[in-house]
């Protein structure tokens, strides 16, 4: 008798379609899911939670510094960024170049900078720089850009190269073949259309470098240059809220980089290219 209700077992597992198999596993998955969320639901001590991650007086001491810590992580990602496409456009050319020793720079420093940890150029251009070569920076601004856009133009100096080997080659043919020289060719008809082909990866690029901004949290800047990063981490350390500061200036950097993020898909969609993270 077993043996026979362990064949017809068997024989009705067969007979599930994938299709059907596919909706059950699915549905245990949710079971399963379910219970979980209500076991960590039933657990969590929710007073010691919005104590911790939501507390009032905490989001009141940091709130009136929140827009001018924003507007200065925006102006150091602008900043940076117009560094890095500068620069990373001349090392793509560069990389290009039928000059082999322009190759061999542009790729030592695009390897080079790749390679180290962003935060180590930050401290270089906030202390070892300045006192190596007794130079002072002024701006607040052109320090964070040079030290974020260097790192920025070898990743953007990649993006572009790429960009610039997918025009295709019959309108570069079809440039010099109208009379134009090898430099109006590439200002006028290759860069455009590269630019079109990367405005993805480079908008991604943007994303990046706005979280980047935080690494600027190793410098000593002025209260009133603070970006999100900084201004969260002092109040981490003053306020009593706990963790309140660094989840609301998590919010604030979804605020800025979730537009962006959207303005890349539907750039991936229109120009019928993929962005990489």
């Amino acid at each position: 008798m077993a043996a026979s209700e362990a064949r017809a077992a068997v024989v009705g597992r067969a007979r599930l379609s994938p299709r059907r198999r596919q909706q059950l596993s699915r549905r245990i998955q949710y079971v399963v899911i379910a219970a979980v969320l209500v076991a960590l639901a039933v657990m969590t001590d929710w007073d010691r939670m919005a104590t911790t991650f939501a507390n009032p007086d905490a989001i009141r001491a940091i709130a009136p510094a929140l827009p001018r810590a924003a507007l200065n992580t925006v102006v150091y990602t602008v900043a940076a960024f117009a560094v890095g496409l500068s620069l990373g456009l001349l090392l793509a050319l560069m990389k290009l170049s039928s000059v082999r020793v322009y190759r061999i720079l542009a790729t030592g420093y695009v390897e080079f900078f790749r390679g180290i940890p962003a935060l180590l150029v930050v401290f270089a251009f906030g202390y070892a720089i300045p006192a190596a070569f007794q130079i002072r920076f002024d701006s607040v601004v052109l320090q964070i850009a040079l030290a974020l856009g260097v790192v920025s133009a070898a990743y953007i100096a990649e993006t572009l190269r790429a960009g610039i080997q997918a025009v295709p080659r019959g309108q570069v043919e079809a440039a010099r073949s109208l009379g134009m020289s090898a430099t109006s060719t590439t200002l006028r008809i290759v860069i455009p259309q590269a630019f079109r082909i990367v405005l993805p990866p480079l908008t991604n690029e943007v994303v990046l470098l706005t979280k980047d901004t935080s690494l600027v949290f190793a410098l000593g800047l002025l209260t009133s240059d603070y970006e999100l990063t900084k201004l969260g981490r002092n109040a981490l350390s003053e306020a009593s809220g706990g963790m309140t500061s660094i989840v609301v200036v998590g919010l604030v950097y979804l605020l800025i980089t979730i537009p962006l993020s959207s303005l890349t898909r539907w750039l991936e969609r229109t120009t019928g290219h993929k962005g990489h993270v």
